[in-house]
């Protein structure tokens, strides 16, 4: 017998409470992960998916992993640290394969640790099944409380271990790859990309709202390869043409026979994660036909006529909040200049700051040019604010650096409601637009005057049907249902994140 191990909070206490100081923390969401496939025999595929890795690295920095297939043998290698640093030309060799699944993370609530590391890796009676995951079920207790009925050893606090236990025991029941898998998917709730790896093939999935992002490309013509990714940055890192997305409720299935689609979910209703568009995907990413940093222009000119203001230069906080601000000098007649410079080269490091750095604001990321800055009436442009710890800091050197007036404007809604789908942003008390309005948060940050792009005109700007997004976090209008358990505190044990 599967010797039975369920994790309880007495174990991973960092389940309960995040490891981070939250008035350290970025005051931005965080995405929860990037996922790669790719399925090319004769190819180094374990160097292809690390180069797509490489594009997705903005999607999670904590961890990254890479499973091949060499027939039915299995090589994985997966370690806490950014893509450069887990891998290296002599550990891509030691990943021989026709086949290959990778993983970037970033963990929320779910414990920082190895064991956390994607993909997730367990044995079936056709083979092992290599699983990466990009975002979050709701109904982790239910699924965790069968599995361990079913005799499964969970040795991991996430869910994506749970979703290819899941797959193995369909499998093991006398199901076949796709209808273990399919069956496996019917009993997920929430948001959920899949990339798959089998002894045989790749799979890609999502969930029936399509809430995170998949696509599909292809290198190659003779024969022609298929590739995975969380966004087209990926692709074209590799050199891959982008074919199209996965549809909500598809999987697709890429075999030596070529890619074949099927539709598992008879009811999807797309509702593609808004904040994908707005911050979380690379600017150079596309979504509807369209670079995102085309979308994020448009979003600052919607801004400028929403919420113009007469000043003398407007700049956008780095790198996320530039192609708004553009859009927003170009609507409202503003200049628009450099106002903040951004240290590229701080990553995540060991040695933690003096208490004088810390108080004196941000400067070890984003530094202020006083001599752009002296006596002049300056808007600043961001894409969000959570917490508004650091948006704080950011008005205080603008401050100190000579600025007359400081106007925010930030081009998405207030921030009100907690994510449940994969994405950080903190339980609703810690939300500042939730227990305060606009004139009460522009008192605690110091600005002069403070604006947000509204509901109807962030969607307006999409140009797509507004119904075919979800925006919950600014409206509590979830499209997958919340169990209370989990809404009454978004950093319990049972909400595990990938």
């Amino acid at each position: 017998m599967i010797p039975i191990h369920s994790v309880t909070s007495d174990e991973y206490p960092e389940q309960i409470h995040n490891s981070t100081n939250s008035q350290e923390r970025p005051d931005k969401p965080e995405e929860a992960c990037g996922v790669f496939g790719i399925y090319a025999p004769g190819e180094d595929v374990a160097k292809l998916t690390y180069f797509g890795l490489y594009a997705l690295q903005h999607r999670g920095q904590e961890s990254a992993g890479i499973a091949t297939f060499e027939g039915t043998k299995v090589h994985l290698h997966k370690d806490m640290g950014l893509v450069s640093q887990v891998f290296n030309e002599s550990v891509l060799a030691e990943l021989p394969g026709n086949l290959a699944v990778g993983h970037t993370r970033y963990s929320t609530t779910g414990s920082s640790r190895k064991v956390n590391a994607q993909p997730a890796v367990v044995e079936t009676r056709l083979g092992s099944v290599a699983l990466a995951h990009n975002g979050n079920l709701v109904n982790t207790t239910q699924l965790r409380e069968e599995l361990i009925q079913s005799n499964f050893n969970l040795v991991t606090t996430t869910d994506s271990e749970m979703i290819a236990f899941a797959i193995a025991e369909a499998i093991n029941a006398g199901a076949d790859w796709l209808e273990g898998a399919t069956k496996a998917f019917h009993r997920c709730q929430g948001a959920f990309s899949l990339v798959i790896g089998t002894p045989i093939g790749v799979m890609g999935t999502r969930d029936t709202n399509g809430i995170r992002p998949l696509v599909i490309g292809t290198v190659g013509t003779n024969p022609v390869r298929y590739v995975l990714s969380s966004e087209t940055c990926g692709l074209d890192i590799i050199g891959a043409e982008y074919l199209r997305d996965v549809e909500p409720g598809e999987l697709v299935w890429i075999t030596d026979e070529g890619l074949a689609s099927f539709h598992w979910s008879q009811k999807p209703q797309r509702k593609l994660c808004i904040f994908e568009m707005i911050y979380f995907a690379r600017p150079d990413s596309v979504m509807h036909n369209e670079s995102l940093y085309s979308y994020r222009m448009r979003l600052g000119r919607q801004l400028a006529a929403e919420s113009a203001v007469e000043a003398d230069i407007v700049f956008g906080v780095p790198d996320s909040g530039i192609p708004a601000a553009i859009g927003f000098s170009q609507a409202s007649g503003v200049a628009y200049g450099e106002g903040l410079i951004k240290n590229r080269y701080v990553g995540r490091t060991f040695i933690q700051p003096t208490q004088t750095m810390r108080e004196s604001g941000i400067r070890m990321k984003l530094n202020p040019l006083k001599d752009v800055l002296a006596g002049k009436r300056v808007v600043i442009v961001d894409d969000s604010i959570v917490r508004g710890t650091t948006s704080r800091k950011l008005v205080k050197a603008l401050r100190d650096a000579g600025a007359a007036e400081v106007h925010m404007r930030i081009s998405s809604p207030p921030v009100t409601h907690p994510c449940f789908y994969g994405i950080d942003t903190d339980t609703q008390d810690q939300l500042i637009a939730a227990t305060k309005s606009v004139e009460e948060i522009a008192q605690q940050l110091e600005v002069d005057t403070l604006a947000y792009l509204s509901w109807k005109g962030m969607l307006a700007a999409t140009g797509e049907d507004p119904n075919s997004f979800c925006s919950a976090c600014f409206t509590g209008d979830y499209p997958v249902g919340i169990p209370e358990q989990v809404k009454r505190s978004k950093l319990v044990l049972e909400r595990v994140v990938v």
